[in-house]
């Protein structure tokens, strides 16, 4: 859409403008250039004399490379004085190549400036739209400005040089004086370089400066190899050959690089606010992409591990054995004003922890990993035995012991009115949620295979196998409701039954906790009017009194939600019903330039032809972007130990195959 703001991005540095290229944060909005959760610029707007620059052509050939095609704006009688093209390129710097043209036929005089300008915020400032004021240093040489600000031990810069000498330097940007000949050319670049330091944490070392055009052929090289290393689609629907690829481009621009080893990737969760470690997010899209791209798991396994919990910290929400929520690195998480460095606010990370970690092992057979992470296994099962078990029940519950910036849902539906009575009263603390019960069944089942298989410890296999079956049977007990026939959204601090219709059931599937009855009933819900749009399934039904079609987690499709859903169905043998959903939301992709978003809105297909946009989603998005390929591995029916090089399948989305992709288990 024309009035969306364009993003280049590579992991956690990103720009974000308009469609001009400038940055304008001062009208409140999310423009600027970030890295390490900072706002290092927040002003970067290019001028040519006083007449506005208008948009002729905008090209983006891949998520950190983008070119603005640019003249003053004239009146149609009026032919174009000048031209100018803006390259933009991401990497740990930001670069940006501005080239002039003068289209008239006389010598002319042009003025060209480019006003710089920063806040240093803090993305949760921008995010709450709460900016401070900061006191901020200004230095320069005769090519280039840096700006600064510091405060106990927390410090923040950045330097902007221009490979072309400027007639001026100032506080407020760069100044170009340029006498042109009849057709002539003029170029200069900019590199834009960020710096931090603060108490605690160290920074990756930036890639040493280069020019645009090696920088270029080193991404895009980069990215020809990330593509190379998958397997090849054929489809004979191009919309889905087109969202495959849209899949795959969205998880390289996402990736993280831990200092763990060289070519070590991970997912963050999702632009412009969860450019970080997420530990959820990083979880499920690593099992969406497993087939395709098992290092994301393998690398999210180890650096999940190394920041396991290891004390009780009522701040962070931290407890022995539990695997964190999000990682920061901005001011006022140094500061300590935000819990997240990093926060363990989510009780469901850690058996996903679990089950990704033996999902691994199906798909690659790597015993090396398993018994490496065995202690960080050991620890997580505890903590679901013990901490996460806050009355002794036998369920995981969550209740946050941070009262003023804690999470008051620690579930994947996490904001505040996600977890509500059918009547739209809100559940109150502390709270299960049915599908993290699914969760921990699940993960006890895959540790007891581990257990048995590679560490060799049958008396451990044997308990985990026990307590799986007795969660089972207390679940039916405690979830069904017989008056309403599906499992209740949760429990709540009075064990009560909240007995609102959710999609939270659809991952009751791709647990395996019910019983195949359950399962049918739950499978004839998931696709009745309440809950299924046409475009997806709702995460709330439309019957419900906290309906709402734009509410973030109260009736909107969020696809990665309905994957698992149709990966459940599958599990069940709905095969009919997980296609339906597969394809349906396969469908919506296109309507979104074949990148899905987080989320869109929940009104059904008879009101609304297309999918509705919602307005704040993240885009790209991690485990959107997992989506399709869990979509895909549903309806082709793949499973861990297949050595075919071509895998087909045919039906709602048409012919489709997969070549060349063979695992084989090392047992």
């Amino acid at each position: 859409m024309s009035d969306q703001p364009l993003s280049v991005l590579d992991g956690s540095t990103f720009v974000i403008g308009d469609r001009l290229g400038d940055v304008r944060a001062d009208d409140g909005s999310e423009h600027g250039f970030y890295s390490d959760d900072t706002r290092f610029i927040s002003r970067w707007v290019l001028s040519v004399g006083d007449t506005p620059l208008e948009l002729l052509s905008l090209d983006q050939s891949a998520h950190f490379d983008a070119q603005f095609f640019l003249t003053p704006r004239v009146r149609p009688d009026q032919q174009a004085p000048c031209s100018l093209v803006r390259h933009r390129l991401v990497d740990h710097v930001w670069i940006e190549e501005i080239v002039l043209t003068n289209h008239r036929h006389q010598t002319s005089v042009l003025h060209l400036t480019l006003a710089v300008d920063t806040d240093f915020a803090d993305l949760f400032e921008v995010k709450d739209g709460a900016i401070a004021t900061r006191g901020i240093d200004f230095t320069h040489t005769d090519s280039a400005l840096t700006l600064a600000y510091e405060r106990d031990g927390f410090s923040r810069s950045v330097t902007v040089s221009s490979s072309t000498r400027p007639a001026a330097i100032t506080r407020t940007g760069f100044a170009f004086d340029l006498t042109m000949k009849p057709g002539e050319r003029w170029s200069t670049s900019f590199t834009v370089s960020p710096s931090g330091a603060q108490p605690g944490a160290t920074f990756p070392r930036r890639r040493p400066r280069a020019t645009l055009t090696r920088l270029l052929e080193t991404k895009s090289a980069e990215l020809d190899s990330w593509l190379s290393g998958v397997p090849a689609l054929e489809a004979e629907d191009p919309e889905l050959a087109r969202t495959y690829r849209a899949s795959l481009t969205d998880l390289a621009a996402l990736r993280l690089h831990p200092d763990i080893g060289a070519g070590a990737t991970m997912p963050a969760a999702g632009l412009p606010w969860f450019m970080a470690l997420f530990g959820r997010d990083s979880l499920i899209t690593s099992f969406q992409a497993l087939p395709y791209l098992p290092g994301l798991a393998a690398t999210t396994l180890r650096v999940l591990a190394a920041r396991q919990g290891t004390v009780r910290d009522d701040f962070h929400d931290q407890e022995p054995g539990k695997i964190l929520h999000e990682l920061r690195f901005g001011e006022l998480t140094a500061r300590g004003e935000r819990p997240h460095s990093p926060y363990f606010g989510s009780a469901d990370a850690t058996p996903l922890f679990l089950v990704l970690l033996d999902e691994y092992h199906r798909w690659t057979g790597d015993d090396t990993l398993v018994r490496e992470l065995e202690p960080n296994a050991l620890g997580a099962l505890e903590w679901i035995e013990r901490s996460g078990d806050l009355d002794g029940d036998g369920y995981v519950e969550y209740a946050s012991r941070n009262p003023t910036t804690g999470l008051v849902n620690q579930c994947w539906k996490d904001s505040w009115d996600s977890i509500q009575f059918a009547d739209g009263t809100m559940a109150t603390g502390p709270i299960a949620t049915c599908e993290i019960q699914g969760y921990v069944y699940d993960a006890r089942r895959r540790s007891a295979r581990l257990a048995r298989e590679v560490w060799k410890d049958p008396q451990l296999a044997e308990r985990l196998e026990r307590q799986s079956k007795e969660l089972q049977a207390r679940f039916a007990h405690d979830f069904w409701m017989p008056e309403r026939g599906f499992p209740a959204l949760a429990l709540d601090g009075h064990k009560r039954q909240v007995d609102s219709l959710s999609s939270n059931i659809g991952h009751l599937l791709w647990s395996g906790i019910l019983d195949t009855g359950q399962a049918a009933a739950v499978a004839g819900r998931l696709l009745d009017s309440e809950l299924y749009s046409g475009w997806g399934v709702r995460t709330l039904g439309s019957g419900e009194a906290g309906y709402n079609p734009l509410g973030y987690h109260t009736g909107t499709v969020w696809p990665h939600d309905n994957s698992l859903i149709a990966a459940g169905l599958a599990r069940y043998g709905h095969t009919e019903a997980a296609a339906t959903i597969a394809a349906t939301v396969l469908a919506a992709a296109p309507y979104f330039e074949n990148r899905l978003p987080e989320v869109f809105a929940g009104f059904p297909l008879a009101l609304a032809s297309v999918p509705v946009r919602f307005p704040t989603a993240s885009r790209p998005q991690a485990w959107a972007a997992g989506t399709p390929l869990l979509l895909l591995t549903t309806l082709l029916g793949l499973e861990p130990g297949y050595t075919d090089a071509q895998t087909d399948q045919t039906g709602a989305m048409g012919k489709i195959t997969i070549h060349n992709k063979t695992h084989r288990r090392n047992t």
